[in-house]
């Protein structure tokens, strides 16, 4: 395998902007301060140049450090794969099964979702992650996997390096009153640190220890997340989907028996549908090996069908009694509904005294909905949906079959 060839490839000038965004700067500057401390403190605790343990520390720490960046950038840049804008089956009697695209103006493939923030169908969404600010899909689902499992793996080293430089320099300073548990350091205390640990050198590496431990946790606890679905080759939106698909089943008793169909039979061969030696996922992300009792279709029709019946039990209709500008955190709506607003990136929605919105999922401050448009504003591909204030609309009471002739409108 060709090292350079599969480093990163600005397809465009403008993927350098993705840097430009809380997630990468946070991420980047954890790496950045938790690699930079762990390589002076070692320099303190373990000087590499004078013992074997010492330089392969040292080395070790280094390639943390590269391999973390590695598959860092290039599940930013490579990206997830996007399904090709105004895309059909070859079949067209395929198309029935799949649902309709009005933003990328055609239709998605098997395994696809359209994603608000990239404005693109994706091919196999995971899900849209704002620490490398861009999708996780079928290209660096790899990628992003192999980051979520070094960069714990290289802040565990790192938070060791941490612990142990300021335990052997305080060794000496401060009587912890721990006279039964010592730790022989005379191996690595033979020669004089050539930088001094001074109280700013304890501070940051205390606040470095701290970064690492919480990194090591919570993108420990991504990590298994995520190897969870890739060793049943699913994605996080399809396990959410096979979920509902029983959920329906058992509300309208209808007695399917539904096959998760890209489920290869082995948590081997669903591990190889990911990680390969070359680097490249298995398939062209169009179309999927399936389960035997299954076809390319299978998924896509539960779809339709959750799609429908969404329309049925969730959406309601309200109506606006209070204007919104569609500010995130509105004080004048109220203490709650400014201190409980959604931690969350999807759109909050402006809103005019008599818009007609169709919810369908909310808390007790915030509701979730699309805007019903007028004829003159229901352009191809406009669709006006997020968050609002509870306390700006009003449930309407209207007729069962006029509101179903309303939600049949819809486009999915």
């Amino acid at each position: 395998m060709n090292f350079l060839s599969n480093f990163v490839t600005f397809q465009n000038l403008h993927e350098v902007r993705r840097l430009c965004h809380w997630g990468p700067v946070i991420a980047l500057s954890v790496i950045a301060i938790c690699s930079t401390m762990a390589i002076l403190d070692s320099i303190i605790w373990y000087w590499p140049l004078d013992t074997t343990g010492g330089s392969i520390n040292f080395i070790m720490l280094l390639n943390w450090t590269v391999l973390i960046l590695y598959n860092y950038f290039n599940a930013m840049f490579v990206g997830p794969g996007y399904i090709p804008l105004g895309w059909k089956p070859e079949n067209q009697l395929e198309a029935q099964y799949l649902q309709y695209c009005r933003v990328c103006q055609g239709y998605k493939a098997p395994r696809s979702h359209h994603c608000r923030k990239c404005n693109r169908c994706v091919m196999k969404m995971d899900h849209h992650c704002p620490w490398i600010n861009n999708c996780c899909g079928h290209l660096n689902h790899a990628y992003f996997t192999s980051f979520l499992l070094l960069a714990p793996m290289g802040c565990s080293h790192a938070a060791i390096i941490f612990i142990m430089t300021m335990y052997t320099q305080l060794y000496e300073r401060i009587s912890f009153g721990w006279s039964t548990v010592k730790i022989d350091m005379s191996a690595v205390r033979q020669i004089q640190p050539l930088m001094p640990f001074s109280v700013p050198a304890f501070a940051a590496t205390l606040f470095a220890l701290g970064l690492a431990l919480g990194t090591t946790i919570a993108v420990g606890m991504l990590f298994a997340i995520q190897m969870k679905v890739i060793l049943r080759n699913k994605t996080s939106i399809e396990s959410w989907i096979e979920e509902k698909a029983k959920d329906r089943i058992q509300h309208y008793q209808t007695g399917e028996d539904f096959i998760f169909p890209y489920d290869l039979g082995t948590r081997w061969l669903n591990f190889k549908q990911v990680f390969t030696w070359t680097g490249s996922p298995k398939g062209d992300g169009l179309v999927w090996p399936v389960h035997p009792k299954c076809h390319q279709h299978t998924l896509t029709i539960e779809q339709l069908k959750q799609k429908a019946d969404k329309r049925v039990r969730s959406q309601v209709q309200y109506q606006a009694v209070e204007d919104y500008n569609g500010a995130c955190c509105p004080l004048s709506k109220g203490l709650q509904t400014f201190f409980r607003t959604p931690c969350t990136e999807e759109p909050r929605i402006p809103l005019i005294k008599g818009d007609t919105i169709l919810a369908t999922r909310g808390t007790k401050w915030w509701m979730y909905g699309d805007k019903v448009l007028n004829e003159e504003h229901n352009i191809v591909g406009d669709r006006v949906r997020g968050w609002f204030p509870r306390r700006c609309v009003e449930k309407c009471h209207y007729d069962t079959a006029a509101s179903d002739s309303t939600s049949d409108k819809k486009v999915n």
